[in-house]
């Protein structure tokens, strides 16, 4: 199936210039959906790991599904002040501004191996503020799956120069 053809495409949005890359298309289609999670099952395989965590929020949606079908506990990471326990907290540079993102303090523990989910990579300035929250937790990121890659964005690559081991289902051309 080819996945690509469930992406839409919207113009100017969430700004002019931008061509955001829109999952909704492909998750409403639940063979689409079904395929892409299968597809994230599959090439988990490769790497070792003992917990999945995902970026808010559409990451949520692939890895949570993945978290039930492999049996491995689920971690959100999530925005500023959204978690109500202790958190540790990266900040970090967007395409078009800055965030904070956040993870329980008792979410990952020292020996814990980290397989980290979301739905598109495009500078990588979110995944990697995800791998420094699973380093500052003492954990280790196994590896990164990722549904869209924006491939001239760089941010794929940018994980891989760093070391991390990186999935990509689709890819499309950033703006």
């Amino acid at each position: 199936m080819d996945l690509k053809k469930f992406i839409r495409s919207i113009p100017d949005y969430p700004k002019k210039g931008i061509l955001f890359r829109d999952i909704t298309t492909l998750i409403k289609d639940e063979k689409a959906f079904e395929e892409t999670i299968n597809q994230i099952v599959e090439r988990s395989k490769k790497f070792k790991f003992n917990k999945i965590a995902a970026i808010e929020s559409r990451g949520f949606v692939f890895a949570s599904a993945v978290s039930y079908i492999l049996k491995k506990p689920f971690i959100m990471l999530r925005k500023k002040n959204k978690l109500p326990a202790e958190t540790h907290s990266i900040d970090f540079e967007l395409e078009y501004g800055t965030a904070t993102i956040e993870v329980h303090k008792d979410s990952v523990n020292e020996n814990d191996t980290v397989l980290i989910i979301d739905d598109l990579i495009a500078t990588g300035g979110t995944a990697e503020a995800a791998s420094r929250l699973i380093e500052i937790s003492k954990g280790k990121v196994g590896a990164f799956i990722f549904v869209i890659n924006l491939f001239d964005l760089g941010g794929s690559d940018k994980l891989i120069e760093k070391g991390f081991k990186v999935e990509n289902l689709i890819e499309f051309p950033g703006h």
